[in-house]
């Protein structure tokens, strides 16, 4: 059953048939419109409040950086940054400012330019403690930032890093005070402006309905317009974007179910292009009780019991059935192995379902004549939560079969990606399914594994927490030595999984399907749609609705 994507691409062709602006057919090296279903909404799409991927999308297609980093992603040398809104920058002589000059022909898309002071003000907002910010433990070594003049930022840091020119132009959205000044700073989550998206991007949002987001190009924009007209989000299931894919009603889509990639390789319509990223999946386990910060799991606060049931799992096994029998991404650690400072000899805990029995029984927890396991009468039974992915809910599946096998009754709650987001919000779960695509320095895996990530100013979702690993985080971010600082992490990764707080179960690897009428660009591993604003369609390839133009969309 086709659901809001055939809805949106009947709309657009019957625009186009009733006589759109084609003021982009002039000009053959532009035009086009891709329609890119999805299977979850944005949510907050305000730069400090961005956790899910979808809402990263809008973010990165709407709002800048003061520069952006290259393929390499190698955050700690600045000449592996290009010019975005500042144009140059100067170091201070000691290291502990640096100066960024804003291009004077850059512009909101309301037309009003960019200054410096939006430079400071989207500092503040994201250092606000009452803000709340997701980046707010990765920006704690950077101090103020002073407006020198109307077109001049000076950053001034607390004290010299190896990657204080990417913590800030990383971490840091710019965002225009003239639009979000107005409203108090701890308000911003919940206020209606959330909705009102002005960047400085190539792309701007015309339209923001339930299911459906418009963007069209920004003509006016100071690096150029985008090549293609419009891009337009659509939400639907996993499994109706494939099919709409494979019969040319939309044109890209992320993560192409595994089981649907033959059709790819005999479609007319589409092709698929693999993705390497920087993201991994687990299992995570809450030490505490659902909705508690201070209550203890009765499950999962036992180390004993974190490693038993991390032993009962066949993760190889599990690789092979969701991925294909020669897929060889199964998980390491907390990290993807494609991540510059992965440790390829760390070995998470064996298939043991021996040894792990064992351990179930030495904690109390002892099968009865059903085979199922109790404790002082209580069955061991936990709740697994996960979202709308048809992968997770796989590896869900394959989870419950594992740990019946060993006694557990584990139920599944599969909920859509509001719902998901929501609860993990309360830390709401007992294990969940989860999946993180850190930054691409080792500073990311703070956000998820030290005391400073926990919600909601990081993603430590279950609230993982131990002295060692945030010291070595620590120690791994502020040397310049980058063999100690690789030696600091490994020694925070041995140490979590050690301490057991998730089971890792494989690195993502997405395929993503494109149509073949499109023209791709490079697609880096912070996002294969960051550069969407110079992907092309052939004038001889387009289609009814790639001759639309640039005709806003009906309120």
């Amino acid at each position: 059953m086709r659901l809001r994507s055939s809805v949106a691409a009947s709309t657009l062709i019957l625009a186009a048939a009733c006589g759109g602006d084609k003021t982009s057919g002039a000009n053959a090296s532009v035009g086009g419109t891709l329609l890119i279903p999805t299977i979850a909404e944005p949510r907050d799409v305000l730069p400090p409040f961005v956790i899910d991927v979808d809402s990263r999308r809008i973010e990165d297609l709407v709002f800048e950086h003061l520069a952006e980093i290259d393929s390499t992603l190698n955050t700690r040398d600045d000449k592996t940054f290009s010019p975005r809104l500042a144009q140059r920058w100067t170091w201070s002589p000691d290291s502990l400012s640096i100066a960024f000059s804003i291009n004077p022909a850059a512009r909101w898309h309301d037309g009003k330019p960019v200054t410096a002071n939006d430079v400071r003000y989207s500092f503040n907002i994201f250092a606000d403690p009452k803000v709340e910010s997701v980046a707010a433990s990765l920006i704690g070594n950077i101090d103020s930032v002073h407006v020198a003049d109307s077109l001049t930022a000076v950053v001034f840091f607390k004290k010299r890093v190896p990657e204080q020119f990417y913590d800030f132009v990383y971490q840091i959205y710019i965002m225009p005070q003239h639009v979000y000044g107005r409203v108090a700073p701890d308000k911003l989550r919940t206020d209606s402006i959330m909705k009102t998206l002005v960047g400085s991007n190539r792309f701007r949002v015309v339209s923001w309905q339930p299911g459906r987001i418009e963007l069209l190009s920004d003509t006016a924009n100071y690096r150029g317009r985008a090549k293609l007209d419009r891009l337009v989000f659509m939400k639907t299931d996993q499994f109706g974007a494939a099919k709409q894919i494979l019969s040319g009603e939309a044109d890209a889509m992320e993560s192409f179910p595994v089981e649907q990639l033959p059709g790819l390789d005999t479609s007319k319509f589409a092709r698929g292009i693999a993705w390497p990223q920087l993201a991994h999946a687990f299992m995570g386990m809450n030490r505490f009780a659902p909705g508690s910060t201070t209550a203890p799991s009765q499950i999962f606060s036992d180390l004993r019991m974190r490693r038993a049931l991390s032993m009962s799992v066949d993760r190889i096994a599990m690789v092979h059935n969701v991925f294909g029998p020669i897929a060889s991404n199964v998980g390491h650690g907390p990290f993807a192995m494609s991540a510059a400072y992965a440790d390829p000899t760390l070995v998470p805990p064996p298939y043991d379902t021996v040894k792990a029995g064992l351990m179930m029984d030495s904690s109390g927890w002892r099968r009865g004549p059903d085979g199922m396991r109790a404790k002082n009468g209580k069955p061991l039974r936990f709740t697994l939560s996960l979202g709308p992915s048809g992968t997770r809910k796989k590896y869900a599946v394959l989870l419950q079969g594992e740990f019946k096998k060993a006694g557990v009754q584990v139920d599944i709650d599969q909920l859509d990606a509001g719902a998901f987001i929501e609860k993990r919000a309360k830390n709401g779960f007992e294990a969940f399914i989860d999946g993180f695509s850190p930054d691409p320095s080792v500073s990311g895996a703070k956000q998820s594994w030290t005391t400073a990530g926990f919600l909601p100013a990081g993603e430590n979702v279950s609230r993982y927490s131990n002295a060692l690993v945030d010291a070595m985080f620590d120690s791994a971010t502020t040397t310049f030595d980058q063999a100690k600082s690789k030696a600091y992490a490994s020694r925070a990764f041995h140490q979590i999984v050690d301490d057991a707080p998730a089971i890792w179960l494989y690195d993502v690897a997405f395929t993503n399907a494109f149509s073949r009428r499109i023209t791709t660009t490079s697609m880096p591993a912070i996002g294969w749609w960051v550069n969407l604003a110079d992907w092309t369609i052939d004038p001889a390839k387009r289609i009814d609705r790639d001759h639309i133009g640039l005709v806003q969309p009906k309120k």
